[in-house]
């Protein structure tokens, strides 16, 4: 299989091409055209002449989101492809990538219903005038998403920014383009004009760094680690770019005594096994009441252990490949480390194989963390879990709130009281009650503090695509 950039409405060939291999096989999946500077070049400047173009300016905004209804509705239609293709790639478990596609499919159609309802508003100014807003769309768009949800974070840029009328860069993830390749295939069949949407794979260091540097790119959208983030905002600032910036996290997961513990144990594993931890809001950092904390303990430890990794393609897999050999030992490392700073391992720790193949680490799990280690300080990316310990309210948030991150927290409490006191007093994007790991097109998903700032999803996200323009008209 090889694999071309869509530029335009053109599927281009590129001087570099690289290997992908399934990280679960570990055999070639694709041959991928590799975008350079002068390719990225080529795309944003063709999305600049459709963005100028009489068919896009033009176009009334609800045949605009009769565009992003079809996309939406032709993602359904090669739902199962587009899965099967994103577990090859990712090393998720099948039941997840479908998961990840009905997601990007109600994504699409709920910013489809807001295309044609970027409203501005009427101001009651002082002096004889009328005077209004309007939003207008900020214009190019470079989205720049990771390889951990490659369909899902692309569509959660993609569809509001087309809806408030930008064009788009789509930048994956150079480990993960296959599905974002598919989704350019669909928008071409769906009507949109050449350029509103170009999909150009590559490395960050170089297709990443010359579209966040390109002086023809209006906005930056970005979802990956913290590092390559504060790095964005410093390039950026050199053409005054506006940036929205989705980043990493080390996320707390807090679990009371007075909780249903049965859901609080099931509630842990999925937040940090789902998605093999490959997940920014992961829970892990696991804080348990002391009263509470050997039973918790026992029982997740147990779960681990029977949550062994499988086939991605098998139905009663839940714990994939990791996404490649490089990341596999990067968690392993961070495994390593906690055990010599301390932790004791109480589940998992080793790496292993699927019919003598695969990038696979066991669910991990150690127990008496504290702040200042690794496992429990840095954001592995990897399905590894850190238990510590506090023995009341104010300690329990004391530890949430002690990170430098800030993107999503989890509450198990049976008290409703407690449960809104905490999520007022948690420093985080998103805090989850008696669940975890849940989001919908209406909710916007985003952090505090080096998580980030701006927000993907809900109304909210369609600001990060509109600029404000006042009129005054003298009357």
């Amino acid at each position: 299989m090889k694999t071309d950039l869509l530029i335009g409405s053109e599927w281009r060939a590129a001087a570099k091409r690289y290997c992908l291999i399934n990280p679960a096989t570990e055999e070639p999946l694709a041959e991928v055209a590799e975008a350079g500077e002068a390719e990225v070049d080529a795309a944003v400047r063709a999305a600049r002449s459709c963005l100028d173009s009489k068919d896009w300016r033009e176009l009334p905004a609800r045949k605009r989101g009769q565009l992003l209804y079809r996309v939406a509705e032709l993602l359904e239609q090669r739902s199962k492809e587009i899965a099967e293709v994103e577990t090859r790639n990712n090393g998720k478990p099948l039941f997840e990538s479908k998961i990840d596609v009905a997601m990007a499919i109600e994504t699409f159609r709920y910013y489809a219903g807001w295309a044609d309802k970027l409203t501005g508003d009427t101001l009651p100014v002082s002096g004889n005038f009328f005077t209004y807003t309007l939003r207008e769309p900020v214009g190019v768009v470079g989205a720049i998403v990771p390889w951990n949800f490659p369909l899902n974070l692309a569509t959660w840029k993609v569809a509001p920014a087309l809806a408030a009328g930008c064009t788009v860069v789509l930048k994956p993830a150079h480990e993960t383009p296959l599905t974002a390749l598919l989704l350019g295939e669909i928008a071409l069949e769906a009507g949109l004009p050449p350029g509103a949407l170009n999909v150009v794979p590559g490395p960050g260091a170089t297709a990443g760094a010359a579209l966040v540097r390109h002086p023809l790119v209006d906005k930056i959208a970005f979802t990956g680690s913290t590092e390559v983030g504060q790095w964005i905002m410093r390039e950026a600032a050199a053409t005054v770019k506006r940036v929205t910036l989705e980043l990493g996290g080390k996320s707390p997961n807090i679990i009371f005594a007075d909780s249903d513990l049965a859901a609080a144990v099931r509630g842990a594993q999925n937040g940090i096994f789902y998605g093999k931890g490959e997940v920014c809001a992961a829970g892990s950092r696991l804080l348990v009441e002391r009263s509470v904390h050997d039973q918790v303990v026992a029982q997740l430890a147990e779960r681990a252990k029977q949550l062994a990794p499988g086939d991605p393609f098998d139905k009663g897999t839940r714990l994939g490949a990791i996404v490649s050999k490089r990341q596999q030992e990067t968690v392993l490392s961070y495994i390593a480390t906690g055990q010599k700073e301390g932790a004791r391992l109480v589940a998992g720790g080793k790496a292993a194989k699927v019919n003598g193949k695969g990038f696979y680490v066991e669910a991990t799990v150690f127990d008496g963390a504290k702040p200042g280690m690794k496992i429990v300080d840095e954001e592995i990316f990897g399905p590894v879990l850190s238990v510590l310990t506090f023995e009341n309210e104010s300690e329990g948030v004391e530890l949430a709130n002690r990170s430098l991150y800030g993107l999503a927290a989890g509450i198990w409490t049976r008290d409703v009281q407690k449960a809104h006191r905490v999520a007022r007093a948690i420093k985080a994007g998103t805090v989850w009650v008696n669940t975890y790991n849940f989001y919908d097109p209406a909710a916007p998903f985003g952090g505090y503090k080096f998580s980030g700032f701006g927000r993907d999803l809900g109304r909210e996200a369609l600001d990060n695509y509109t600029e404000l323009k006042t009129v005054w008209v003298g009357l």
